[in-house]
């Protein structure tokens, strides 16, 4: 029998590697279910994991079950907490900047850790084993041999015929239409709320299709209930994108009048979708 022993820090390079294909996975296969089956410990167990690592180094601190547990939940309290300095940065919260800062804190835990285990005498560093005991081959029968061979080559079949089918069937995710206004800038902001009569008020209107099928949308502009406008004909594939400038004109004064845009699909009377602006129209005469 052979027993397979993990010499200390090789578990924080295994995870630095691990953390290191999933970065691949995300970047070159973007369908792959490696980004899933990766990116569950590198979110909820390897930042979590490698703080506990540099908060205790020795292997007496903690006992297995707690450096899992304790693992799990510092993870858990770590990826919001470096969410919420995303948010206020001007990367935001977007699948690049969250996996490298989560990559930056692992390897930055690990690196600390590596450090503090080596300052400690070799008996008294966590060093986590895993005894596996492999049965020598030339000691099996024929028979168990053949069991082997074949298990090994069924488990191989397997995963190749998965690996196919999860490459060649897409995976359908939740089916919506986004619907915006920005203001003429295509920024959301500076909108067209304060007009006085007769000038005009021009906002960019945008659908993208999620719909996993071909969609027509039409959109219906109403002004204080009254329809003054229409946009029909916008006819989108699976992701497919439409934005155009929309230019309006109230015909009458008012203020905090509703300013709706109203999203039809082909085939629904009801709006799929609705956004509206609160503008105020004044009267030239009294400006």
């Amino acid at each position: 029998m052979k027993t397979v022993r993990i010499r200390s820090n090789e578990d924080l390079l295994l995870i630095n590697v691990l953390s290191v294909l999933l970065i691949l996975a995300v970047a070159f296969l973007p369908s792959s279910p490696m980004r899933t089956f990766l990116g569950i410990p590198f979110v909820l167990f390897f930042p979590g994991y490698t703080l506990i690592g540099a908060l205790y180094p020795k292997k007496d601190d903690l006992d297995s079950v707690e450096r899992v547990a304790l693992s799990i939940g510092l993870s858990l309290a770590v990826v919001p907490l470096l969410g919420l300095a995303l948010n206020y940065t001007p990367f935001g919260i977007r699948l690049a900047p969250t996996l490298a800062s989560l990559f930056i804190f692992t390897l930055s835990m690990s690196m600390l850790s590596a450090y503090r285990r080596n300052k400690l005498p070799e008996g008294e560093r966590f060093n986590p084993l895993s005894n596996v005991n492999f049965p020598r081959w030339s000691s099996l029968s024929r028979a168990d041999k053949l069991i082997m061979s074949v298990g090994l080559v069924a488990c191989i079949c397997t995963a190749g015929g998965l690996t196919a089918y999860f490459a060649s069937t897409p995976r359908v995710g939740e089916r919506f239409t986004e619907f915006y206004v920005l203001g003429p800038g295509g920024k959301v902001a500076d909108y067209p709320t304060n007009l006085t009569l007769g000038e005009s008020g021009t906002v960019i209107l945008g659908v993208v299709n999620h719909e996993y099928e071909d969609v027509t949308y039409r959109i219906v502009i109403k002004l204080d209930n009254e329809t003054i406008g229409m946009i029909d004909g916008i006819k989108l594939s699976h992701e497919g994108k439409w934005e155009q400038n929309y230019t309006f004109t109230p015909r009458k004064t008012g203020g905090k009048m509703k300013l709706e845009f109203l999203l039809y699909r082909e085939g629904l009377e009801e709006p799929y979708r609705t956004l509206h602006l609160w503008i105020t129209v004044r009267d030239r005469e009294r400006l």
